[in-house]
Formats: structure tokens, C-alpha cells, sequence
């Protein structure tokens, strides 16, 4: 808000984003084979239905992507700010975008649209009774539907790790690296105490254990027990 360099330079892309989307919008009225003017993220899969590419929603998307890339051009390259502060105030507007995408809602997603068109709104009945019964369940203390079928080392956290330490509070697991060149210091993780240590395993090709261990990193997560009447 004070470096006035970093504020021209967002007016002159706000101005060259706002031209990009009425170019694209004048093509894609007289032709709706016209390419975007800007496509999103290789890992960014919301916008893969072919639905996306039709009137509306075209324009919706594609204002979407090139708000996100304005925000990221805003919340990067800032002269006098930390490498870290910049990547905490990078990932929470991220995370902001995120939940504002039109692919999470009724009114702006095809995807939802035409599903509750083919089956005259039942899918949102269906949404409705399970948002009822998931808070049933929080109102009684019953654990979420499906939570019994998941058990921890058989298709949860199985990468292969061993308890190196443990008392009455905490055990800390050892997850070797499985390559032949090894970082020197370890990486060492605290979770949240009202987290479970397999939140960052959670399976095959979906676990930061398994990514830093494939790095070659040797990794420590220290586990939380559930407290017993003395330490509370």
C-alpha cells in the first residue's frame, strides 16, 4: 500500500487484464471455439468440465483466473517484505481466492447445474439430509459416516515409520529416507495437539511423509495421546 512503483504496476495490469477478458468475451460471443486468454494452473483441475467453456460460465472462469493471477502478482515481488512473511501473506490470500471460486458454488458452477437439472434437485436434497446428519452426529459425539473404515497402517498412514520415543503425553516416529543421498538434518514435525499424526500420511501419492522421505529427508512427527485425568 506504500511502495507507489508496485501500485502503478497493478493499475497496468489491471487495465491490461480487464482488455484481455472484453477481447475475449467480443471473440467467444461470435465464436464459442475461441481459446482462452488464460488458462489455469497444470494442477488446477476445476475447471475441466466442458461446461466451462460455454456462455456464461466462460466468462466467469476466465475473470476468475485472471483475478488469481492479479492477487498473486500483488502479493509477490513486494520490495522490503520478508521471503517469509511474503509466502504467509501469498498462501492466505490464496487460500482466500479458494474459497470465492465460482466452482464452489450453486449459481456459477455448469458442473452443479446440470446435474440438478437431470435429476430435478434431488442431489440437493441429498446434500441437505447428509449436512443434517453429519451435524446429528457431531451433536452426539458419533464419529463422521465412514470414519470406521479407516484404519491407521493399513490404508492409512502406511508409509513405513517406527516410534523412537514415547511417555505419557506424546510418541515421536521415525520415517526414514528411501534414497541414497540423505540431507543432513532432519526435518521435525509438531502437529496441532487436536491433530492425528496421519493427517500429513494419509495415502499413496496424497502424504507430505512420503514426498520428504522420496527427497531424502530422515522425518520425525511427534503424535499426541489422548491426555489421561493427571495431565488435564
Amino acid at each position: 500500500m506504500l511502495a507507489p512503483g508496485k501500485q502503478l504496476q497493478l493499475v497496468e495490469k489491471t487495465g491490461r487484464k480487464a482488455t484481455r477478458l472484453a477481447i475475449y468475451a467480443a471473440k467467444a460471443a461470435a465464436d464459442a471455439k475461441t481459446p482462452p486468454c488464460i488458462e489455469p494452473l497444470p494442477q488446477d483441475r476445476r475447471f475441466n468440465d466442458a461446461g466451462w467453456h460455454g456462455w456464461p460460465y466462460n466468462l466467469i472462469y476466465q475473470s476468475f483466473l485472471l483475478e488469481q493471477q492479479w492477487w498473486h502478482n500483488a502479493t509477490t515481488a513486494i520490495d522490503g517484505l520478508s521471503k517469509r512473511s511474503q509466502a504467509v501473506v501469498s498462501f492466505v490470500t490464496r487460500q482466500l481466492l479458494d474459497m470465492a471460486s465460482p466452482s464452489n458454488f450453486l449459481w456459477t458452477n455448469p458442473e452443479i447445474g446440470r446435474v440438478t437439472l437431470e435429476q430435478g434437485g434431488r442431489n440437493l436434497v441429498r446434500g441437505l439430509n447428509n449436512a443434517f446428519e453429519d451435524w446429528q452426529r457431531f451433536a452426539l459425539g458419533e464419529p463422521p459416516v465412514g470414519a470406521g473404515q479407516y484404519r491407521a497402517g493399513k490404508n492409512l498412514a502406511v508409509t513405513p515409520g517406527k516410534v523412537v520415543y514415547q511417555n505419557r503425553l506424546i510418541e515421536l516416529i521415525q520415517y526414514l529416507p528411501t534414497t541414497a543421498e540423505v540431507f543432513p538434518e532432519p526435518v521435525v514435525i509438531v502437529p496441532a495437539w487436536i491433530m492425528k499424526y496421519y493427517i500429513l500420511d494419509l495415502s499413496p501419492n496424497r502424504s507430505l511423509v512420503e514426498y520428504l522421505v522420496g527427497q531424502g529427508h530422515t522425518v520425525f512427527v511427534l503424535s499426541w495421546k489422548n491426555p489421561g485425568p493427571e495431565d488435564r
